[in-house]
Parts: C-alpha cells; sequence; structure tokens
C-alpha cells in the first residue's frame, strides 16, 4: 500500500474530462508558471497524506454518479507526474474497478510514462508555450520535459485534450497560435481542443505566500477573443484532418 501527498478533492467536478468526476489534485509540480493560480501545489511535501486504500475507498463514494454520466477520476495537480509511483498505483486500482481514468498534466514529471500511460484512459495536456525560450520565460523549464512525454505519449493510443492558457502579449499572436497548431497536429488522437483566457483570480494566493506575482502588469484575457482565437484554431485544424482524410481516398 502507497501513500501519496493530497493538496484538496473535488468531488463533482464538470469540467476536467468527461461526465461528473473526482478530481485528486495532487501534490507537487516541476513548473512555476508565472499565471498558476495554485501555488499551494508547488511543493511536493504540502498537503496532507493518505494510502491508495484511502483515497480508493474515497473515489468509489462516487462510482454511481460516474456510470450515469460516462464520468470518472481526474489525478491533477500541481502534476501528477510528480508522484508517479503513487498515481500508478492509483491508476491501477481505478482500472480494476471499472473506473474511467483521466491524468490533468503539463507532461513534466518523473517516471515511467510508458506504464503511466497503460492505465490511462485520456489526458488533458496542458501546452504552457510553443518553443523552448518562451517555455523558460514562462515556466522556470525547459521544453525538453513536455517533448519527452509527448515521445511516450506517441507510442500509445490514449485519447488526449489539449489545453492552453492566452496570455495578452505572451501567447496570443498569431504566429505563436500557427506554431500551437502545429505542435497539436503531431500528437494523435486528440479530440479537443480549448483555450483558457488568463486571469488574476489567484494572485491573492502570491501575496499570503510571500511570492512575487511576475504577471502583474498584465490584464486578464478578453474572454470573447479568446473563443474567436480557439474558433480559428479549430476550424483549422478541421480543415487539415479533412485534407489529410481526403488525399487517403485519392490515394487508396
Amino acid at each position: 500500500m502507497l501513500k501519496g501527498r493530497v493538496h484538496s478533492i473535488e468531488s463533482m467536478g464538470l469540467v476536467d474530462g468527461p461526465g461528473v468526476r473526482t478530481v485528486v489534485f495532487l501534490q507537487g509540480c516541476k513548473l512555476r508558471c508565472s499565471y498558476c493560480h495554485n501555488p499551494d501545489t508547488w511543493a511536493i511535501d504540502g498537503g496532507y497524506e493518505i494510502t491508495s486504500e484511502e483515497l480508493l475507498r474515497k473515489i468509489m463514494r462516487f462510482k454511481p454518479y460516474f456510470e450515469r454520466s460516462g464520468g470518472g477520476v481526474t489525478f491533477s495537480g500541481g502534476d501528477p507526474l510528480l508522484q508517479p509511483e503513487f498515481l500508478l498505483e492509483m491508476l491501477k486500482l481505478c482500472k480494476e474497478k471499472g473506473i474511467h481514468t483521466t491524468i490533468d498534466t503539463a507532461g513534466y514529471g518523473f517516471g515511467d510514462y510508458d506504464e503511466i500511460l497503460k492505465y490511462t484512459d485520456l489526458v488533458l495536456l496542458d501546452i504552457k508555450h510553443v518553443d523552448d525560450f518562451g517555455y523558460k520565460n514562462l515556466t522556470g523549464r525547459s521544453k525538453h520535459g513536455l517533448n519527452q512525454f509527448l515521445h511516450a505519449l506517441g507510442k500509445t493510443n490514449v485519447k488526449v485534450w489539449i489545453r492552453h492558457v492566452v496570455v495578452p502579449g505572451i501567447t496570443d499572436s498569431d504566429e505563436h497560435m500557427e506554431k500551437l497548431k502545429e505542435i497539436i497536429k503531431s500528437i494523435k488522437n486528440v479530440e479537443k481542443v480549448e483555450l483558457l483566457p488568463y486571469h488574476t483570480l489567484g494572485v491573492q494566493k502570491y501575496e499570503k505566500m510571500n511570492i512575487p506575482y511576475k504577471l502583474k502588469d498584465v490584464a486578464p484575457m478578453d474572454k470573447n477573443r479568446t473563443k474567436e482565437l480557439e474558433k480559428v484554431l479549430n476550424d483549422s485544424l478541421k480543415t487539415n484532418d479533412e485534407s489529410k482524410s481526403n488525399d487517403r481516398v485519392k490515394y487508396a
């Protein structure tokens, strides 16, 4: 029986995967994203300790809701890949109980990604930036870690939902969106692409924790503009998919 560290548990989540979900926020994250609204999840020794058996019992209470809605459990964070052994144990236990599994990750952690992905039904992949320079500026880390996860993901048939935070003046340009599109096109089994508008709801946590907030002079992203960018991006990806499909028919 393994023990892990949990920041919090949301019992009836509706946005972190299909259906009604229990969302388990695990402690620990390698990245220090400038817009992170949960800096209290960064420390691996934060939160509280729980055994895999105890956590499974909590999750199982909501299985009837999962079954009625097509939901399941989502392991988020922080980044769940920072506790790979505990994550793998929980994924296996959930699959044994017939529960749909999702990991919400930036693809930045430790462990055997191949083994973890064997027990994962869906990956919510948060792509922070499109190039190494921008990635370092925004997160404090190289894009190399994401590339390693993408390599492992490419060897599987796991379904993927892409998420990307749109920050004014940083990730909202047409050129940036074109590069994002090229990255998404390289990933298999992408079912959905969501652009999320940057907001400042977590600023008070930084003040409370005495952490400088790097984007204090950046206004929240306009939600309507974000939706416009999302539509253009999805339409472009859809057109590309239809073109590839027509080529397959033409040369079959």
